[in-house]
């Protein structure tokens, strides 16, 4: 996977991991950064070993 498909991929599910680390905090700014963590660790794995990626970053961004 390139890192463009990456990004492409990250940016669609990302108003999805806003809203869900939103509910969470209260703030848009502490659920902004949350979901830049999601992000780190996600770059920081096999991509090959997320059978689904939303489940996935919404797990990291739900915990």
């Amino acid at each position: 996977m390139t890192a463009s498909t990456r990004v492409g991929e990250f940016e669609q599910l990302r108003p999805h991991l806003l809203a869900v680390a939103y509910r969470l905090t209260g703030t848009l700014v502490d659920a902004e950064d949350i979901v830049q963590e999601a992000w780190l660790r996600w770059e920081s794995q096999r991509s090959n070993a997320i059978n689904d990626l939303k489940a996935w970053l919404t797990t990291v961004v739900s915990r």
